[in-house]
Parts: structure tokens; C-alpha cells; sequence
């Protein structure tokens, strides 16, 4: 061959690529729904329905506003911005503060799942 080099590296197309990537998002909003869904403070708000009669859309929601924020966030999260958000929510939206520290372990887990995600890890 003239002129270039060869690379046996695999060639991959932009179709290829979109399809990791939204395996990739798919994971991450599977993981972030399967950490709330065992959070027992917000399963208790849901089933009570401390946020009224929509606890679970709301809860829905909260699981898909975490999911903007890690897709859109490019860089590290501290854990104490994730507990901070958490409590905000938990708060404004079921009427509930809660003590037990499940929030910070909560927000611990979201934190190393999205560094997982940052790093290209399947969750």
C-alpha cells in the first residue's frame, strides 16, 4: 500500500456508536430506577402516597430527572450535591425529610454508578 497506514483496529460506524450509546443510556436509566426502587424511605412516601394521589408518577419523575442530570453532566459529581437533591425532592415533592442516612447511601450509590457511566463501564 502507498501513502498511509493500515490499522487493524474495527472500523466502526456512526449507527454502530448510537446503538452503544443508547445501550449505554438504557443501562443507566435501569440502574438509577433499580437503586430507587429499593430505597425503602421512597417506596414508604410512594405506597403512602405522602406526595398525593401521583406518588408514583413522581417518584417516575425523580428517577428521570437523575437521569437528565447524569446524561447531561459530563464531569464528576460530589455525593453532597446528589444528597442535597435527593433531600430537596424527598422534601418539596413527598413532604418527608428523612434522618435514617439512607439518603447519603442512596446518593453514594448514584454517585459511583454515574463515575461508571462517565467511564464508559457497563452497569
Amino acid at each position: 500500500m502507498r501513502g498511509g497506514s493500515v490499522s487493524n483496529a474495527p472500523h466502526r460506524t456512526a449507527l454502530h456508536q448510537t446503538a452503544e450509546g443508547v445501550s449505554v443510556s438504557h443501562n443507566l436509566r435501569e440502574s438509577i430506577a433499580s437503586i430507587l426502587s429499593q430505597w425503602k424511605g421512597l417506596q414508604m412516601a410512594v405506597q403512602n402516597e405522602w406526595g398525593g394521589r401521583d406518588s408514583l408518577q413522581k417518584s417516575q419523575k425523580l428517577a428521570a430527572d437523575i437521569f437528565s442530570w447524569f446524561s447531561l453532566f459530563k464531569g464528576p459529581l460530589y455525593v453532597e450535591d446528589v444528597e442535597n437533591m435527593l433531600h430537596e425532592s424527598m422534601l418539596l415533592t413527598f413532604n418527608t425529610d428523612i434522618e435514617d442516612g439512607s439518603i447519603e447511601e442512596v446518593a453514594e450509590q448514584l454517585t459511583i454508578m454515574h463515575e461508571d457511566y462517565l467511564q464508559g463501564s457497563q452497569m
